[in-house]
């Protein structure tokens, strides 16, 4: 297990991390340090510790937020998948009413052509051609 050190809130700690993760750790810290700087700044000194659970809350606020909007996206790609597969549905439908319309349309030309070529049968001195 790899280890790092950070610091937030002007205090240094050392941290486990897995390994490969050290720059993730240091950048998590780095944004938590920020946060408290900027509540520091909005809220003047009010105490480290209520900083740090400001701190704290905003994230959670974030994740919370973020946890809905995945949700909702997810809905949307359910419902955009739903509509998908009726417009396939339809568009096959759609395909196979084509096909049943050019095939009867076929068969009338090819009856009409009969009926024609029927009629006309070359009498003894007539010739077709």
């Amino acid at each position: 297990m790899a280890q790092v050190n950070v610091t937030i809130n002007g205090r240094h700690y050392r941290m486990g991390c897995e390994d490969g993760q050290e720059d993730h750790v240091i950048q998590l810290a780095q944004d938590i340090d920020s946060r408290i700087e900027q509540l520091r700044g909005a809220h003047g000194e009010i105490g480290d510790q209520r900083l740090t659970v400001m701190a704290a809350l905003t994230v959670a606020d974030e994740l919370t937020e973020s946890a809905r909007r995945i949700r909702r996206l997810e809905e949307e790609i359910a419902a955009l998948q739903d509509a998908r597969v009726v417009a396939a549905e339809r568009a096959q439908q759609t395909q196979a009413a084509v096909v049943a319309a050019l095939n009867a349309a076929a068969e009338r030309i090819e009856e009409i052509t009969r009926q024609i070529n029927q009629s006309v049968q070359p009498g003894p001195g007539l010739a077709m051609g």
